[in-house]
């Protein structure tokens, strides 16, 4: 096959693929971005994660923590975890964390702040305007 038949062969598949092919989510959340040291995980962009979900450091670290049941500590934007966690791992425990704490219930949206009132966690959305408890107290 020369290289004029292969362009042919290449612009014919080409208008084969779908039209929403690179089509992308307006939300997405960062992967994470580390390495293993010694007994320790580092996580490099876990401040950038959480201000992708519109949520505190702390807060998404509490959640994660307690879902690795993993120490960690917050140190310059970067997070270090006391033992050796796959980034899969952490990268599940963060989408379960928007799952609860940032993505609306009604709508899908991530759209949505947390409120305290009367010593009990919402979701509020403002998209759709629809609040929902996250059942914990954190």
């Amino acid at each position: 096959m020369n290289a004029e038949e292969y362009k042919k062969m290449l612009e014919e598949g080409k208008k084969e693929l779908p039209d929403n092919l690179s089509h992308k989510e307006r939300f997405e959340i960062p992967g994470v971005k580390g390495h293993i040291q010694g007994n320790r995980t580092i996580i490099a962009n876990f401040s950038k994660i959480a201000n992708t979900l519109g949520r505190k450091p702390e807060h998404l670290l509490k959640y994660v923590q307690k879902e690795l049941a993993s120490p960690g500590e917050l140190i310059k934007g970067a997070v270090i975890f006391g033992s050796k966690i796959s980034a899969k791992k952490i990268n599940q425990k963060i989408s379960q964390y928007a799952e609860e704490f940032v993505i609306c219930k009604e709508c899908g949206k991530p759209d949505t702040e947390l409120m305290k009132k009367e010593g009990i966690l919402f979701v509020k959305c403002h998209a759709c305007g629809a609040r929902h408890s996250t059942g914990s107290s954190a």
